[in-house]
């Protein structure tokens, strides 16, 4: 599973929503509407997400235009299912139990407890 901070999970919130590709610039010009980042941030936080496989890019022109590798239900079907792989048949079902109840997934015990 890659891993993402939150400048990352920014960036690809901002692809899935314009749902276009995108260039470094204006990826930039969209998120310094929130913060102040310098380009070349944009441009390594992108490089980063191409090299975890969670964006793909294609070159136009002289620039890179950058989209979601998968769409934002199918990245977290993903990153469930690479969680819940490390876990036994009966910690999954204890999981799942806990997602489809959000309200019971505040009750979960603590490590160690039942």
């Amino acid at each position: 599973m890659a891993v993402t901070g939150e400048l990352e999970r920014a960036v690809l919130e901002l692809l899935w929503v314009r749902n276009s590709p995108l260039t470094v610039r204006e990826v930039h010009e969209l998120i310094n509407a929130d913060r102040d980042l310098a380009s070349t941030t944009v441009m390594t936080v992108l490089d980063r997400l191409a090299k975890k496989d969670l964006v793909t890019r294609e070159l136009d022109g002289r620039a890179w235009r950058y989209l979601p590798a998968r769409a934002r239900v199918a990245q977290v079907v993903l990153d469930v299912s690479e969680l819940l792989e490390g876990l036994s048949p009966a910690e999954r079902a204890e999981v799942l139990a806990a997602v489809r109840q959000p309200a019971a997934g505040a009750a979960v015990a603590p490590a160690g407890q039942k």
